[in-house]
């Protein structure tokens, strides 16, 4: 196989990924109320109060596909802004207790799955290793994409 192949298949594989992570993801998560984008950037927040392009660049998703995930989690009482004392104009986003529970809800449907999937894929060991490959995979993209040049 050459490299532009490698890319095709690469590209592919990801592709599907990506729709079978959110299909699993929104079977966890839409009895909670919540879409897998959703989740996403709950989670995210969930670890620390960010901005909404901080939460888009850890999440590799434009600030404004957050920015109308993070409006609605607000008007569901499961994220708040506060001011931000790095930036006057950027609000932070955090998790209310709300959010936070909805999160605790979803937990133990992730632990499964993921117990699941480490025996599918013969231990954590392995899933480990696979997700650092796909990690090296995502910075190498983004090393070479359009947006690297500029």
């Amino acid at each position: 196989m050459n490299s532009a192949d490698a890319l095709s298949r690469s590209a592919l594989a990801v592709l599907h990924l990506n729709g079978t992570f959110t299909a699993l993801l929104n079977g966890l998560t839409l009895a909670a109320g919540l879409s897998a984008a959703q989740w996403q950037v709950l989670d995210t927040i969930g670890a620390g109060p960010q901005s909404v392009s901080g939460a888009a660049r850890l999440l590799g998703i434009t600030r404004q596909s957050v920015q109308r995930i993070a409006d609605l989690l607000v008007d569901q009482g499961l994220a708040s802004y506060r001011d931000n004392p790095a930036h006057r104009r950027a609000k932070l986003l955090e998790t209310t207790d709300a959010g936070k529970a909805v999160l605790d809800g979803i937990d133990p449907g992730l632990a499964e799955l993921a117990r699941r999937l480490c025996g599918e894929l013969g231990g954590e060991d392995e899933f480990r290793r696979i997700t650092e490959i796909l990690g090296e995979l995502s910075r190498a993209l983004c090393a070479v994409g359009p947006q690297a040049r500029s």
